[in-house]
């Protein structure tokens, strides 16, 4: 985990929310799924920043962001932080499930599964802007048939949705099908692994897990088997 400065160098309107084109050290550029937190004086608590795809100097991230920020703007950062997505080299077939919000937060594997002649479908009720014409996108009702098709699957969801998630999974009984899953839980991480402050406090089975830490990326096996 490293610090340092950072800027906003653009913002972009990005599946219809803002995201931002951000300077940093290359250091400090989280991986797809890490995080890393940016401190101003607009905010009362850290800015959790996920990377969405890559950019000069920098990256971009996803929303959402304050509302405060604009082109120009100095931020302090602190990451990457956290444990990210590990995109098997031997996938074939992936599929990136925004299971109840927008797919920025999934964007960045979409290129590396591309650049390893990966099929990638995409699964989420929000329309996605400026997608690869080679990516196939699916409504969430194709949920089931797409889990059972993959080799590989990265969902998106709110802590609050676990639950929901898993009920859902396991009634179709399909996410076993998949030779790896990981899952990224959405919640806040204000100390960033720092405080243990609980916060982020996420039950997976019998056991809870800091996401600020322990994920918020978590294997499928984790959260249930």
């Amino acid at each position: 985990m490293q610090t340092g400065k950072g800027q906003v160098i653009e913002l972009i309107l990005q599946d219809g929310l803002r995201s931002a084109r951000l300077s940093c050290l290359e250091s400090l550029i989280p991986s797809p799924g890490q995080y890393m937190l940016a401190d101003d004086s607009s905010s009362l608590l850290p800015v959790p920043l996920f990377y969405t795809d890559s950019a000069p100097s920098g990256f971009i991230a996803a929303p959402p962001l304050p509302d405060s920020w604009s082109p120009g703007h100095g931020i302090r950062l602190r990451g990457p932080l956290g444990r990210g997505f590990a995109l098997p080299a031997l996938s074939r077939r992936v599929a990136l499930v925004a299971y109840d919000h927008n797919l920025t937060r999934l964007r960045g594997l979409i290129r590396p599964s591309l650049n390893q002649n990966a099929a990638v479908v995409l699964v989420g009720a929000a329309v996605s802007d400026d997608i690869p014409d080679e990516v196939e996108m699916q409504p969430s009702s194709a949920l089931s048939d797409v889990c059972e098709w993959a080799d590989y699957i990265a969902v998106d969801v709110a802590r609050e949705n676990l639950s929901q998630l898993t009920q859902s999974l396991r009634k179709s009984n399909q996410m076993s099908a998949a030779r790896e899953a990981q899952v990224l839980v959405r919640t806040p991480v204000p100390c960033g692994g720092i405080a243990d402050c609980g916060v982020c406090a996420v039950t997976l089975k019998s056991n809870w897990m800091m996401a600020c830490k322990d994920g918020p990326v978590f294997a499928w096996s984790d959260i249930w088997e």
